[in-house]
């Protein structure tokens, strides 16, 4: 789809009753989405042998293109799975094998926490309120064999800085460094010699149907699921590293995976490169700060996280009190659809996506209804 399609769409989800979908995931598709799976079921994707040389060439394609979009450096390996919490579990599985760290400041981090628990590990945290972030005086056990690191934690809009994550690498470099980034790619430009694996679901940023998690790994993580496997410890069946590693040399998985999602990964990565990493990134600079402003000067709503270093650029969430329902009604009878507020706070938030699907119009359109509520 051209640029003069692209605005025609834009304007369509503009004029129209159409809902403009802001809940933070499975969030808005694509707006190429819609051609792509037409095509997909005229060329029979959805049935496509996975060990077939068209399955390959899907997956070499869908890879290919993600390690252009983000800037993947050679030693780097994709992996696909079924969601990102699968691979929460891959991960404690395959790379643990007594203790990791785990900073925990929403309900996401802490599940990732849990996992490492429930599968029998000594996890340790640091752990703050919904809201806030961390500061430099956060130290990591010296016998630390991972850290989980939340980049953009979905459920409460708190971001991590970028130079703060590489430092727990440079000041813990025998440690795997490891970031959910699940609902902030493609937006951070992360430098990846800095980190270990990075791993994101396709139904927030990537604006697809949900059902395909996608793992990245450095060579240091398939050498420590070698080494526990050498040393008798069990990190799981059909996907831990060693089979993973083994199937995606060969632009396959271990079993039928979601042919069609990878397929349409592909596909909305290459029409992202056609638009230009740097504008959508510089888009979604734009569109977060017209949001933060806008609640920053309201009278009634404001930005949930109050400290500018911690505010997330792609899920941004409003602390709007008693005013949520009548917040809610007026964005839905303008056909938007915001996200609830997260578990305790689903009656006092909303949580705004801010992807590469929200065109700026649409977010300008956000801005003049939540500036007409007082």
């Amino acid at each position: 789809m051209g640029v003069s399609n692209e605005k025609n769409y834009i304007c369509t989800a503009k004029n129209s009753m159409t809902k403009i979908n802001f809940t933070p995931g499975p969030s808005q598709l694509y707006f190429t989405v819609e051609d792509h799976v037409r095509q997909a079921f005229k060329d029979g994707i959805p049935s496509l042998s996975h060990r077939s040389k068209a399955f390959e060439k899907i997956s070499a394609e869908a890879t290919e293109g993600l390690r252009e979009l983000l800037n993947i450096p050679s030693g780097y390996y994709f992996y696909f799975t079924g969601s990102a919490n699968e691979i929460w579990e891959r991960i404690i599985q395959n790379l643990v094998e007594d203790k990791s760290y785990h900073l925990v400041n929403g309900s996401f981090s802490k599940r990732f926490f849990e996992i490492a628990q429930m599968l029998h590990k000594h996890p340790q945290k640091t752990e703050v309120e919904m809201g806030k972030g961390f500061d430099e005086t956060v130290k990591v056990p010296t016998d630390t064999e991972l850290i989980a690191v939340t980049h953009n934690e979905t459920s409460s809009g708190v971001s991590m800085p970028l130079d703060a994550i590489y430092n727990f690498k440079r000041t813990n470099p025998n440690a795997l460094l490891v970031v959910d980034a699940v609902s902030s790619l493609p937006f951070p430009d992360f430098d990846y010699t800095q980190l270990d694996s990075v791993f994101f679901s396709v139904q927030k940023g990537f604006g697809l149907p949900a059902g395909l998690g996608v793992w990245l790994v450095n060579e240091k993580c398939i050498a420590k699921a070698e080494h526990l496997v050498a040393k008798g410890i069990s990190i799981g069946s059909y996907h831990n590293i060693p089979g993973l590693q083994a199937h995606a040399l060969k632009n396959q998985t271990p079993e039928t995976p979601n042919v069609l999602g990878i397929y349409l990964l592909g596909k909305v990565v290459h029409d992202m490169l056609r638009r230009g990493i740097k504008n959508i990134r510089q888009e979604a600079e734009y569109k977060a700060t017209l949001l933060y402003q806008t609640l920053q000067n309201h009278n009634l709503i404001k930005p949930a996280v109050a400290d500018p270093v911690f505010q997330s650029k792609t899920v941004i969430v409003a602390a709007t009190g008693e005013h949520t329902e009548s917040v809610t009604k007026l964005l839905l009878e303008k056909g938007m659809q915001p996200g609830d507020g997260y578990g305790s706070s689903k009656k006092t938030q909303l949580r705004f996506a801010n992807f590469p699907t929200h065109s700026k119009e649409q977010y300008e359109l956000l801005i003049d209804t939540l500036n007409s509520y007082a």
